[in-house]
Order: C-alpha cells, then structure tokens, then sequence
C-alpha cells in the first residue's frame, strides 16, 4: 500500500489524508481480487485509504457516496451484500419462516476476497493507514466524486468535515 498523499484522488483536512482509487481495468482487478472481477459484475470496487496524521485516535464509522455531475447519489453497498449480489435486482422472497435455516444464494462474487478486503478500521491510531475497497453497485463515469462522512475524534467524539474527493484521474 502506497501514503495516501501519493495516489491521484486524494484529499487533506486537518492533517487527515483520504484517497481513493476506481478499479476498473482487468489488470487492477486481478492484482486485488484474484479471478473474481466484481466491475464486470456490476460493482464498482474503490480502494480507500485513510492516513491519521493528527496526533489522536481516529474513530471511523463510514458513510460513503459516489456523486455524479447531475448531484445523483449512489449509497456504497455492504461487502456481505456485494457476496450475494445476481448481477441483477430481484424482488425480495416472500417471507417464509421455516424451522431449517435456508442457505444464502451464492453469487458470483462469493469469494473471501469481497469480504476479506473490505475497508473495516474501526480505529485509526495516531500515524497509522488504514486501507480497504467500498463497493457501489455502478459503473465509473468521469466526474465522479466520492463523499465520506463518519470520522470522529475517538476521544472527544468531535466530527471531522467530510471529504469529497474527485474520481476524474
């Protein structure tokens, strides 16, 4: 993993560095992921990294959006969604309740990888990176910006201002 600072989309508040990265080609998807390529299922990966240089634990609780040209907001999916995810929206089943527990359905982005590699820091200590993919159900359209809430002070619990951070590189 490279300094946050070193990555085209990246952005700097209060000694705080977030970047983000699309993976798009076959080439980054294969580097990440192994065999499985979640952008040609429909889900847009986006390595997050997020750098404490502020001398206090960071308490991290994520909200993510990507945000297109026209201000259309598109909410990042849970990973354990994107493992279940069909590529296509189906109707929710009727409801059922049975005494034998029923297996999830296996999609084809049910590998350890989707999961394994999801962005789960809780905390971020003092001089620490923190790293790991959101995932939205999109495709990358230039002009995009992703915007991240949800960064306290551990201490205080004081919010950081959210980033927004442009996706054109």
């Amino acid at each position: 993993m490279n300094p946050a600072s070193s990555y085209p989309n990246h952005q700097t508040q209060e000694k705080i560095t977030v970047a983000a990265a699309p993976i798009i080609t076959a080439e980054q998807t294969s580097t990440a992921f192994g065999k499985v390529n979640p952008y040609a299922h429909g889900i847009l990966p986006i390595l997050l990294v997020i750098e404490n240089g502020t001398g206090k634990t960071l308490r991290v609780d994520l909200h993510a959006q990507l945000e297109d040209l026209d201000r259309h907001h598109v909410e990042a999916m849970p990973p354990g969604d994107v493992v279940l995810y069909q590529g296509v929206k189906k109707p929710p089943p009727i409801p059922y309740t049975s005494p034998i527990p029923r297996k999830k359905p296996k999609g084809p982005l049910n590998t350890w990888e989707i999961e394994g590699r999801a962005f789960s820091a809780k905390l971020i200590p003092p001089g620490e990176t923190a790293s790991g993919f959101i995932y939205f159900e999109s495709n990358f359209q230039p002009g995009f910006r992703l915007v991240l809430d949800g960064i306290k002070d551990a201490a205080t619990g004081a919010d950081y201002f959210f980033f927004e951070i442009p996706m054109d590189k």
